[in-house]
């Protein structure tokens, strides 16, 4: 099978070690970039456009096709969902839809349409200046959560505690979404729906993160993993445990809420990280991305629950019925953190050996490099990696993640140094 991997701007080389697991499972993968870097990829199966905008990369990616005959294209980005859609219509070959795509990837599109097709979700309200958010703050009740229509990865995704918190946050956020890389990386020229800012009511309860698959009117959950963070005011630190500690009832209740929600954005055959929070005692759709989850989601699912998001995402693409089933778990522990560390500029990263190669750890990827600036909240939400390890019980594997993640040692540019 021939698959055509696709970002409008490269996001470095964050999604290479998944395109190595789509060669890995079988696929001849090519990669098209509109931006990007030179050999990021084998030559023979690689290129850039050196444009951003959709019609330039349909153009090129029509040329491609009529010389590989692509069978699906594919992208693990949440900033390339509505570009995939785009150029699949155009080449005729199977995806979501425009407007599915769109609806997917805009949380105000996303938040309207399950309003109208009456799946669970907080209330919301798209505001143009403080007066508005502050209005619906008000409205809704403190605390609430800040967040970008076109966001990702919790960049200005804020919980605002009071008057004074909104005040001070909402101009950040208002100024930041400009700039921010997720939006930054969208392809020119596609409608995205209106970029913003939200105000969300609270929900109060515990968050679930779910693989899931939208086949043909049903929806399997391949995994559920529990987000077990101690929370601020900020969602980025992100620490997860699987598998989950729902009870079947509450599985099934979760069940119905992805499956309501995927109806409402209109996915009849797609891949799904979809994000639950519970409000008193009931689940509540935070988002359903069209997309597996990044960090090491995937490789999660595959450990606790034998589902594999990246074959999903093979299958779906190529309109091949996917290999899925019901939740079912494993009984394997895992636990999985963002590695967080101050803000600066980057010198070096020491991940000493017996850190790299235990056989405890099933995923530590360090995406920043020497040179890289590391912002925090306020100013943006950047991570050094990711680090996971199993373990015979939720403890066990906590114990040693926590461990394993203080061995890791940064240090930073000094003012009046060069990196």
């Amino acid at each position: 099978m021939k698959l055509l991997a696709l970002e409008a701007r490269q996001n470095a080389t964050y999604y290479q070690s998944r395109y190595q697991q789509v060669q890995d499972f079988g696929a001849e993968l090519y990669v098209l970039n509109g931006i990007g870097t030179p050999d990021f990829w084998p030559a023979d199966r690689y290129r850039v456009v050196g444009s951003q905008q959709i019609d330039d990369l349909i153009t090129e990616a029509k040329s491609w096709h009529e010389e590989e005959r692509f069978d699906g294209i594919i992208t693990f980005s949440e900033s390339a969902v509505t570009t995939v859609a785009a150029v699949a219509e155009a080449l005729g070959l199977p995806g979501v839809g425009a407007e599915a795509a769109r609806t997917s990837r805009n949380k105000l599109l996303m938040r309207e349409a399950h309003r109208e097709h009456n799946a669970p979700h907080p209330d919301f309200r798209f505001v143009a200046d403080l007066e508005e958010a502050l209005g619906a703050a008000t409205d809704f009740g403190y605390p609430v959560i800040l967040k970008p229509t076109l966001g990702a990865a919790s960049n200005f995704v804020f919980k605002i505690d009071d008057r004074e918190e909104m005040e001070e946050l909402f101009p950040q956020a208002l100024s930041g979404i400009e700039e921010m890389s997720w939006f930054a990386m969208e392809a020119h020229g596609l409608d995205l729906g209106p970029h913003g800012l939200l105000v969300e009511s609270f929900l109060d309860g515990e968050e679930f993160l779910i693989e899931a698959v939208a086949w043909d009117g049903e929806v399997y959950l391949g995994s559920i993993v529990d987000r077990i963070t101690v929370e601020g005011g900020t969602f980025d630190d992100d620490m997860h445990h699987a598998p989950t500690s729902l009870t079947p009832e509450q599985v099934a209740a979760v069940h119905r809420v992805v499956r309501a929600g995927a109806h409402a954005q209109g996915l009849r055959r797609s891949v799904m990280h979809a994000e639950i929070r519970f409000h008193r005692g009931e689940p509540y759709l935070l988002e359903i991305a069209i997309r597996p989850g990044g960090g090491g989601l995937d490789l999660i699912a595959q450990i606790t629950a034998s589902h594999n998001p990246i074959r999903a995402v093979m299958d779906v693409a190529r309109g091949s019925t996917p290999r899925v089933r019901h939740y079912r778990p494993t009984g394997v522990h895992v636990t999985a953190m963002c590695l967080i560390s101050d803000a600066g500029r980057i010198a070096s990263v020491d991940v000493p050996v017996d850190v790299a190669e235990s056989e405890r750890v099933f995923f530590l990827k360090v995406t920043a490099k020497p040179g890289d600036v590391i912002r925090r909240p306020p100013e943006g939400n950047s991570i050094l990696g990711f680090l996971g390890t199993t373990g015979t019980s939720l403890e066990d594997a906590r114990e040693t993640m926590l461990d394993y993640a203080s061995k890791i040692n940064v240090s930073f540019v000094q003012d009046g140094e060069t990196s």
